[in-house]
């Protein structure tokens, strides 16, 4: 299809996705079902056929989940993701598989064939990457502990994409028992190459960085942030792996690096628009028409996947010691059916395991699914408060409590020789301090110094929320730019209006900007310096013998 053409495809999808979920927000809803209301009635089976380069569209929006799965993978550095435990993934494997089991024995009932029945199985286990980890990720809930179960239990999950679909091959009968072992061996040690590969590049690329200036050169990290997360997926594509999981290892190899915020606020644009796209892309897969003729089916499928899925979950968890709310809370966030169904489908329906009206029953209920998740993933803590309160169980534990880590006491925006003398008296008095600078120079400094450092430009706003700055009790900008100091104030008096603020202001004739911009105290570089050479002029005049003196070290100011 010509360029153009596709490219009016994609602004059209945007547009509408712009308008449809805009309206969806004003109502205070997710604008997730507003993108795929738009996809619905822009392009596929029953819509107005608008859009004609769907699977163009399609192919280009998987980079969406891939780069969401990067940003997270950045949040989620080795060290953080040991913290998660073994719980998440043994709850994954055994949701995948006693899923697998339940719906087998379900489509059995209603009279699907056996092989057709496993393939249900399969196509219905999974849940949804994007819309869960995107509302998670919205409402700042990825390291609540029914977060970090979701992540786990997701993770586990495109993990068991590759398995599941060689099992979708053998049951269309393709293959000998060999070719399939073969298949798997092959899969295995390329996976492990994968992240051989993986390990080393990032680490040369962060040694490369590191001896750049990045404020001369910050479009070197979006460079970088797009050829890591976009080659990952890539790689993982070719090497038959999850492209999401290939980009989630690369963020993750990078998420222990001082890069990490930085390099996820030069994407969060880009994976935006993509996952934008994904959605929309998504809502164009659904036949509006066949969901109204089989509406009575439809409904009673979709009830039949929240619920038992949810209880599937509900029960794995609390099995694996985790509290009522926890365990119901993931089971209600997980309880829909996944972006991979299309794919499992689409090689189900090759391989001739299932045919026309299963696959479209399973992407309409995808659809449905994915609607309500917008309503069901927000509202996944308060049903886990009150099932809890429900049966009598305790609503609150001593893990429920440390979900996270303690947000910083003080920021200091800049780490220039202002802001390192603004850090003096912070040091060894038990305080948790951020420091954000761009010069890597300035971040060393403040690790010797023991102050908790991250690379990365403060007028970004992701920037800023990334590293909590709104939690903070004071924050201190150094900033010298003018410009820049006074968008770093705006972005943190809209996000945080009651911290105190201080800042620095190079000249005298801003001071009045900063204090109507919203800063406590504003000290200008005029007036320190004018003070100190008033003060050792008056030095010098109360002499008792003025005499000229050659300059030395200790005189100079």
């Amino acid at each position: 299809m010509e360029l153009w053409t596709i490219l009016r495809d994609i602004v059209l999808l945007l547009g509408a996705s712009l308008m449809v979920g805009g309206v969806f927000s004003r109502f205070g809803q997710s604008p997730i079902v507003g993108y795929l209301f738009a996809g619905m009635m822009l392009g596929g089976p029953g819509s107005i056929h608008a859009i004609g380069s769907e699977h163009e569209i399609e192919a280009i929006a998987e980079l969406g989940v891939a780069l969401l799965l990067f940003s997270l993978g950045l949040e989620f550095s080795v060290e953080r993701l040991k913290k998660l435990g073994a719980k998440p993934l043994l709850g994954g494997m055994s949701q995948v598989v006693l899923t697998i089991l339940l719906a087998f024995a379900g489509a059995r009932l209603f009279g699907l064939g056996g092989k057709e029945s496993i393939a249900f199985g399969a196509m219905i286990a999974l849940s949804s990457t994007a819309v869960v980890l995107r509302i998670l990720s919205e409402r700042g809930e990825v390291e609540m502990p029914h977060g970090r179960n979701c992540l786990g239990v997701l993770l586990t999950q495109d993990i068991a994409v590759v398995p599941l679909a060689l099992l979708m091959t053998i049951l269309g009968g393709e293959g000998s028992a060999g070719e399939v072992l073969w298949n798997i061996g092959r899969l295995l040690l390329m996976a492990g190459g994968l992240i051989v590969g993986l390990m080393l590049l990032t680490k040369i690329a962060v040694l490369t960085l590191g001896t750049l200036t990045l404020h001369r050169n910050r479009e070197l990290t979006v460079i970088f942030a797009v050829v890591t997360g976009l080659g990952a997926a890539w790689a993982s594509h070719e090497a038959g792996i999850s492209p999401a999981l290939g980009a989630f290892v690369a963020g993750m190899l990078l998420g222990s690096s001082a890069f990490a915020t930085q390099i996820r606020a030069d994407i969060s644009p880009l994976q935006v628009v993509l996952l934008t796209l994904f959605f929309g892309a998504a809502g164009m897969v659904a036949d509006p028409i066949w969901i109204v003729k089989n509406g009575h089916i439809v409904a009673l499928v979709v009830a039949a996947l929240i619920i038992g899925k949810l209880l599937v979950i509900w029960v794995i968890f609390a099995l694996l010691g985790q509290t009522t709310r926890v365990s119901v809370a993931t089971g209600l966030c997980l309880a829909q059916v996944g972006e991979f169904a299309f794919v499992l489908g689409s090689i189900g329906r090759i391989s001739g395991v299932v045919t026309e009206d299963t696959y479209a029953l399973v992407v309409s209920a995808s659809i449905v699914s994915f609607f309500l998740s917008a309503f069901l993933v927000p509202a996944a803590p308060r049903l886990g408060n009150w099932v809890a309160n429900l049966t009598g169980a305790q609503r609150q534990t001593a893990d429920d409590t440390s979900e996270r880590t303690p947000p910083p006491d003080v920021a200091i925006i800049g780490f220039g020789p202002a802001g390192q003398i603004a850090a003096r008296p912070l040091v060894d008095k038990g305080l948790r301090v951020t420091i954000i600078e761009l010069n890597q120079v300035g971040v060393r400094k403040a690790q010797q110094l023991g102050f908790h450092a991250e690379i990365g430009d403060a007028t970004q706003s992701d920037v800023l929320e990334h590293a909590r700055l709104h939690e903070c009790k004071a924050i201190v900008i150094t900033v010298p730019h003018h410009q820049s100091a006074m968008t770093i104030l705006k972005h943190v008096r809209r996000n945080a209006p009651f911290v105190h603020v201080i800042v620095r202001s190079r000249y005298e004739v801003h001071t009045d900007d900063f204090l109507i911009a919203g800063a406590h105290v504003v000290t200008g570089d005029e007036q320190q310096v004018g003070e100190s050479l008033a003060g050792h002029l008056h030095q010098w005049l109360t002499t008792q013998e003025p005499e000229f003196e050659p300059p030395s070290r200790a005189s100079v100011l």
